[in-house]
């Protein structure tokens, strides 16, 4: 990753309704998330929605998938992997990590 790629998907989730569209799709999972259940549980009106997705999308941080005439939305979990592998890259300067830090990594490798 380079840092351009790390500063679109930044920029991407630097708002808080993409944040918050983000984190939900992320809680699903591989299960994703239609935008109808986003409107109900974010209450936001369509076309608002429809702007956010299209901003995460451009910025690879969603998937989307036709399942017949719903569309899915499900995270890009390698570009995330990568993202959080580009933040930590070289993590403690090359010694070793402390504690707090090694859970971290641990948090991150789990998820």
């Amino acid at each position: 990753m380079n840092n351009q790629s790390a500063i679109t998907a930044f920029l991407a989730l630097g708002q808080e309704s993409r944040l918050n569209i983000f984190r939900l799709i992320v809680q699903r999972g591989d299960t994703g998330l239609t935008p109808s259940e986003l409107i109900e549980q974010l209450g936001i009106p369509n076309a608002t929605l429809s702007f956010h997705l299209k901003e995460l999308m451009r910025a690879g941080l969603l998937l989307v998938e036709r399942q017949s005439r719903h569309l899915i939305y499900r995270p890009n979990t390698a570009l995330v992997q990568e993202l959080s592998g580009f933040l930590l890259e070289n993590c403690c300067g090359g010694k070793p990590c402390g504690p707090a830090t090694m859970q971290l990594n641990r948090k991150l490798k789990t998820s």
